[in-house]
């Protein structure tokens, strides 16, 4: 059985995890953690999950928390991130990071950690996402670099980064097959006298409105075609359930950095 922590629990997203971890006939949830001074502390991570009572209290002493943890799912904020791996690093638990707007401090501090317990990192840890990527990967290499790309998402009204990391992730997905670096390529919005595209250009455009979960369109076009990958997320346990595929596979693993890519099996 694995035994998993959850950061964030009293969250959105922490919430979708712990429901798709009661749910689980090989998982169970042993700590729900959540930031110091928290209204729900105290309160039963299923119970404010909207299920059964799982005899889980949501508790902000991470390191105590999470005493025999394998594996800690994390779906926070990018401020968190330091003493959320530390904890996991003093546990000796493996660690799901799903969260977004991560810079390259946060990236140089996951590496690093890496280094002492496995981690898996991953923009979107939606198994169809990451299937979606891995078609727009494919779509770039056989049609080839004459086809223009643009990218547009949309979520809700409280998402506050954007472009979204899905959207970069696919960005970075074609640059790769391009053999570019998406910051030399990447057009983020448009506005006023742009002048004419760049050919190789890999534009982004972002929506933010309602309760939109997640929606995400890659167009590729010529001046004869248009191919377009889209991507539409309905419920917010797609991505507990990517993440909890992704802890079932990290158990175990060496340290190291991993990706969804890896739990996947893409080449």
């Amino acid at each position: 059985m694995l035994r998993i922590a959850v950061f964030g629990a009293s969250g959105r997203m922490g919430r979708a995890v712990t429901r798709v971890i009661a749910s689980s006939p090989a998982a169970v949830l042993v700590a729900a953690i959540t930031e110091p001074g928290h209204s729900d502390i105290g309160r039963d991570a299923g119970e404010l999950a909207g299920i059964a009572n799982l005899g889980v209290p949501i508790r902000s002493d991470a390191v105590d928390a999470m005493a025999g943890t394998d594996i800690a799912i994390d779906f926070t904020l990018p401020v968190a991130l330091a003493g959320n791996l530390a904890a996991c690093r003093t546990a000796g638990a493996g660690m799901i990071i799903g969260t977004t707007g991560l810079d390259s401090g946060h990236m140089e501090l996951i590496r690093n950690t890496s280094s002492e317990i496995p981690i898996l990192y991953g923009r979107n840890l939606s198994i169809g996402v990451n299937v979606f990527t891995e078609l727009a990967r494919l779509a770039t290499r056989y049609l080839g670099d004459g086809w223009e790309v643009e990218i547009t998402e949309a979520h809700h009204r409280h998402k506050v980064d954007a472009p979204s990391g899905t959207a970069l992730q696919l960005g970075e997905a074609v640059a790769a097959e391009r053999g570019v670096k998406l910051a030399d390529v990447a057009v983020y919005g448009r506005n006023g006298h742009t002048g004419e595209r760049p050919p190789t250009a890999i534009g982004f455009h972002s929506i933010r409105a309602g309760n939109i979960v997640g929606d995400h369109t890659v167009s590729l076009v010529t001046d004869s075609e248009i191919l377009e990958l889209r991507h539409h997320a309905a419920d917010r346990e797609l991505f507990a359930a990517g993440a909890l595929r992704a802890g079932q596979w990290l158990h175990g693993k060496a340290p190291g950095l991993y990706s969804m890519r890896d739990v996947l099996g893409f080449d």
